[in-house]
């Protein structure tokens, strides 16, 4: 991403809900040294704006993210929501649309 953040905020609950589909803490945060694809994600919260990312973990597996960016201590932190492994169907048309990244 073109912007820069203080880091992640990470809780039992959004880890455990990341985690429960086999995707590590560190493969999301190193999402976010590599290209994302991002789309926002504007039906699922009214409290706050979450973010759609489709990125490629360092193994080239393709993971799909929800999150929202926080302020933590002053800070802009990014808080992960969401997180799985995409499906052979939404990879194949993700690399279609996305040949770049």
């Amino acid at each position: 991403m073109a912007e820069t953040y203080a880091g992640f905020d990470w809780d039992e609950g959004n880890r455990a809900k990341c985690q429960k589909h086999g995707v590590t803490v560190l493969e999301i945060e190193v999402l976010f040294s590599e290209p994302l694809l991002i789309v926002p994600d504007a039906t699922h919260s009214k409290s706050e704006t979450r973010i759609r990312a489709l990125g490629r973990t360092s193994a080239g597996r393709l993971i799909f993210l929800v999150f929202t960016i926080r302020l933590k201590g002053g800070r802009r932190v990014v808080r992960p929501i969401s997180a799985r492994y995409m499906h052979a169907k939404e990879v194949a048309s993700y690399e279609k649309e996305n040949p770049e990244l």
